[in-house]
């Protein structure tokens, strides 16, 4: 096969053409100081909606991993889609490289759209910024879903065996795999039933559009979510929260949405859904997007929706995230 035919570049001309004719437009916003955010924006922002963002993780550039939630979802609400800083077209010259920065260029990015008052949909390290938007805005922030999102982990969690890999640096091997056989693993662990027999050539693309860029800046990434953290330095936000789990995760265990459950007390109601692992937003889009649905949309006070029977939905597992 021609190495000029690229099935990911393909694949991501289809969700910016998709992504466009749902009524967004691409934005390079700067930042000042060498940071540059790009965000998917409404092309016509409607003061009688209200404002939905969603952050991406660890993985393919955000419009892989939102591309079935703005379909659904974009009738309801304003939606914006950040890259955050060192993925897709998002960079900075700074050498921060923790959640709460991140947390505050996403802000000046929403402040700079005149958005005051939003929802957050953080999935996985997107879930780390998002919780840190919640502390450092509270007026701002109404409601926040985290999907996936071990902010509760502990440093000596990785000590204890607490996660598939051992340290820090197998952790930057698999998620941001360099191999086809890297990228097998990072199937593996995200994904329940991930697709078997995917050919290298498809997995080889795959990391050479998606994997390749900013790679140190990334590990730094990972460094700063797990140096030192302990949860009793864990603020507690005060937001309405909705938690969502797959239950056989095996990147962020489900013992670390428990956690976040008891340490969020009355604010939080966890959703664990059966047979999806850490990429459940891929794998069981439907129940996802309903447990969305129950609480940005359904629920009309801060106490929250009782649980609705589980849809199974099929997943799209040629998305990869974490």
């Amino acid at each position: 096969m021609s190495k000029c035919i690229s099935f990911t570049a393909y694949r991501d001309w289809w969700y910016r053409y998709s992504f466009a004719s749902y009524g967004l437009r691409s934005v390079l916003t700067d930042l000042g100081e060498g940071t540059v955010m790009h965000c998917w924006v409404p092309k016509n922002h409607r003061q009688t909606k209200p404002n939905l963002l969603l952050i991406h993780g660890f993985g393919a550039n955000a419009m892989w991993q939102y591309g079935n939630l703005v379909r659904q979802f974009i009738q309801r609400f304003n939606i914006y889609v950040p890259d955050l800083l060192f993925f897709g077209r998002s960079f900075t010259t700074r050498p921060e490289r923790t959640e709460a920065f991140q947390a505050e260029c996403v802000m000046k990015v929403m402040e700079s759209h005149g958005v005051k008052k939003l929802s957050l949909v953080g999935v996985s390290y997107g879930g780390f910024v998002g919780y840190n938007m919640a502390m450092k805005f509270p007026e701002a922030l109404e409601r926040l879903v985290l999907c996936c999102a071990g902010v509760c982990l502990e440093e000596k969690d990785m000590e204890e065996g607490l996660f598939a890999v051992s340290d820090l640096d197998e952790a930057a091997r698999t998620l941001m795999p360099q191999t086809p056989e890297k990228l097998r693993d990072l199937m593996r662990l995200s994904f329940v039933n991930p697709i078997k027999g995917v050919p290298s050539y498809f997995l080889s693309d795959f990391i050479e559009v998606m994997c390749m860029d900013y790679v140190k800046e990334k590990r730094e990434l990972l460094q700063m979510i797990l140096t030192g953290r302990k949860l009793n330095n864990l603020p507690k936000i005060t937001q309405p929260t909705l938690i969502v789990w797959g239950d056989q995760d095996q990147i962020f265990p489900v013992e670390l949405a428990y956690r976040l459950e008891r340490h969020l007390g009355e604010n939080a109601k966890l959703e664990l859904i059966k047979n999806a692992g850490h990429a459940l937003n891929l794998e069981k889009p439907g129940e996802f997007a309903k447990h969305l649905k129950s609480f940005l949309i359904d629920s009309s006070s801060p106490s929250f929706a009782s649980k609705d029977d589980n849809d199974d939905g099929d997943g799209d597992h040629d998305h990869l995230h974490s």
